[in-house]
């Protein structure tokens, strides 16, 4: 059995797969297929963290009647820095995490293989799993949330980089002494396409803030228009900086911002497609056509950590 965990700043979700190969199998699910979901609340801090990944893997296979044994592999996402070499997440300031050695607590009590990965790369290759869309080779997954990072799937691998900062197109400055970032530059593209910049576009608004900026676009508010053309150019900047550089088959755009769904992802499309009235490069590349919504399994990064923790990877 594989297990898949994407830890998350507020919740935590586990999936049980059955694991092709063969060994013990949860009944009611083909191989590779999921078997059991779970969800809790997350720990905060080095121990409670380790706690919730614990107990998650626990649960699953209590509600699946394995034992510890039937578990061959345990791949982890995590929103932080982490080391794929180590399996240690070096800093996750959402969980209050600092230098957490996370694949060998895990080892003290199951000793199959384990991964930890970047949570946004964990989603790409679960959404790679998902999308199997016939001739696609490549993929970025574009994550927008709190803020906007890429996973990369290139040639059906999921690509890190030298350093692990593959798809970090967030962190670009893209407007020349603009706000700060948190990462210690100014004008990072983040701060222009995601929901920072919903919060510094149209503050106030509290957790609906997207909803209701959508909402009030639609009948006419000038801010509100305004700030909805600067959020949907700045994605759509996003989508065509990932092709430009990568020239992927298909960009997928998933995240916490994409529960509203097809009206900002129409909106990037007619952007795009905007752009290619006044550009016959742009046009010729057929941005528009490469943009898909992201599966809507609410667990795509712990299914891809489930099968990062294999070891032949996305293909696994």
């Amino acid at each position: 059995m594989r297990v898949g965990i994407d830890i998350g700043g507020t919740k935590t979700v586990g999936v049980l797969l059955n694991d092709p190969a063969g060994g013990e199998v949860a009944a009611g699910a083909a191989a590779g297929q999921v078997a059991q979901t779970f969800r809790m609340p997350t720990g905060h801090g080095n121990a409670q963290v380790t706690a919730t990944a614990l107990a998650v893997v626990e649960e699953l296979l209590h509600r699946s009647g394995l034992p510890a044994e039937a578990v061959t592999s345990i791949g982890v996402g995590v929103p932080g820095v982490v080391d794929g070499d180590s399996g240690e997440v070096s800093h996750a300031v959402n969980l209050g995490v600092t230098r957490l050695p996370l694949r060998r607590e895990l080892a003290r009590r199951f000793p199959g293989r384990i991964t930890v990965e970047n949570d946004v790369n964990a989603a790409a290759v679960g959404v790679w799993h998902l999308l199997a869309e016939p001739g696609i080779e490549s993929m970025a997954y574009l994550n927008l949330g709190t803020g906007l990072a890429a996973g990369l799937v290139l040639d059906g691998r999921l690509r890190r980089g030298a350093r692990g900062t593959a798809g970090e197109i967030g962190h670009i400055p893209v407007e020349p002494g603009g706000p700060l970032c948190a990462c210690g530059q100014r004008g990072c593209l983040e701060l222009s396409a995601s929901g920072a910049a919903i919060a510094r576009l149209w503050p106030g608004k509290g957790p609906r803030a997207l909803a209701g900026l959508i909402a009030a676009a639609d009948a006419g508010d000038p801010v509100a228009v305004f700030a909805r053309g600067k959020l949907v150019d700045n994605i759509a900047a996003a989508v065509r900086l990932l092709v430009l550089t990568v020239d992927v088959d298909v960009v997928v755009i998933g995240g916490g911002m994409i529960s509203q769904g097809s009206p900002l992802i129409a909106a990037v499309r007619a952007v795009l497609d905007e752009w290619g009235t006044r550009s016959a490069f742009i046009d010729s590349l057929e941005l528009s056509a490469r943009v898909r919504y992201a599966p809507s399994a609410s667990a795509v990064a712990a299914i891809g950590a489930a099968h990062l923790a294999v070891a032949s990877g996305v293909s696994g």
